[in-house]
């Protein structure tokens, strides 16, 4: 399977968890649709971040059509997908951590970051790679920063 097949494939997957997102969940089902959409965001960071260090070389088209992406995914209303008993805690196989259940603002400020550095490296991605270089920085510090919060460490 390619890249961009397996890049399709988890977008779908996330779509449909996206849908079921919008009601009550289940706490397994809310689970399950946040690993989608985490993978999903994931994908497009896995073609950024590789350019932003040199890894690979640079590709305007690829590098806005994945900060592209990363907008639409941080204009997604994640609210529903964090219903009580889908913590670390209760939920075998979950990384999500108790705080986020009691520190909401703190959650929104944070995923209002991500937003504001998706924004950014959507201007930026498409121009040049010193310009992608510039805006990974807020955008990984956006992602990371929630994660060590929120997030149980593998």
């Amino acid at each position: 399977m390619n890249r961009m097949t397996k890049i399709l494939s988890v977008s779908l997957v996330a779509i449909a968890g996206f849908a079921a997102a919008q009601t009550a969940m289940e706490p397994m089902a809310a689970h399950e649709a946040r690993i989608a959409f985490m993978k999903q965001m994931g994908a497009q960071m896995a073609i950024l971040g590789p350019m932003a260090q040199g890894g690979v070389p640079y590709d305007a088209v690829a590098a806005q059509a994945a900060a592209d992406k990363l907008v639409e995914l941080s204009a997604t209303d994640i609210g529903n997908m964090w219903p009580a008993g889908s913590d670390s805690v209760t939920l075998a196989g979950s990384r999500a951590l108790p705080a986020i259940w009691t520190d909401s603002a703190g959650v929104m400020t944070k995923w209002t970051a991500m937003g504001a550095g998706a924004t950014a490296m959507q201007a930026a991605a498409g121009v040049d790679l010193v310009s992608l270089q510039t805006a990974m920085g807020g955008l990984g510090g956006a992602c990371g920063s929630c994660h060590e919060s929120y997030r149980k460490p593998e």
